[in-house]
């Protein structure tokens, strides 16, 4: 690996330890990634893993959203111990799988670290993986309210 791509690959693991928590970046991004780049800008844009999108990174905060692929990589590389989950009753999961937004009165557990407009990952009573989002409320709000989004789910894995 040339100095330009390790250069490259430890900015965007900086980026996600950052976002999701320590050690993460390490977790998601193996050196054996590929690194996409903006045809105009040539700034970083998407991380590719065996040809299968891992996370996009948003040129307006410079942070990562994630794909299915690379939720489901973090959920089993940490055991589903992160603190970016949002966890629902499994009276909405047919409706998050689809890609339906989650409801407050729907969220059984979140860690009180989720704030508004982080990146997070909905997962079922027993921590399998239904859709990727970005929250609404903050962890704390999304187990005190009984009404609104508390996600906008932007991906369920039983999307097309």
């Amino acid at each position: 690996m040339d100095l330009e791509s390790w250069e490259k690959l430890r900015k965007i693991q900086g980026i996600a330890n950052y976002q999701f928590g320590e050690n993460i970046g390490d977790l998601l991004f193996p050196s054996e990634v590929v690194i996409a780049l903006s045809p105009s800008t040539k700034r970083i844009r998407h991380v590719y893993l065996n040809d299968e999108l891992l996370a996009t990174l948003r040129p307006k905060d410079g942070l990562f959203a994630l794909t299915i692929t690379g939720a489901q990589q973090i959920l089993e590389k940490t055991r589903g111990d992160i603190r970016f989950k949002v966890q629902v009753n499994d009276e909405s999961v047919p409706f998050v799988r689809k890609g339906r937004n989650v409801f407050a009165k729907h969220v059984i557990y979140t860690s009180p670290d989720v704030r508004p407009k982080s990146e997070v990952i909905v997962v079922d009573s027993l921590n399998n993986l239904l859709a990727v989002g970005k929250s609404v409320l903050s962890g704390n709000e999304m187990l005190a309210f009984q009404k609104g989004i508390a996600v906008k789910v932007r991906r369920g894995i039983g999307e097309k």
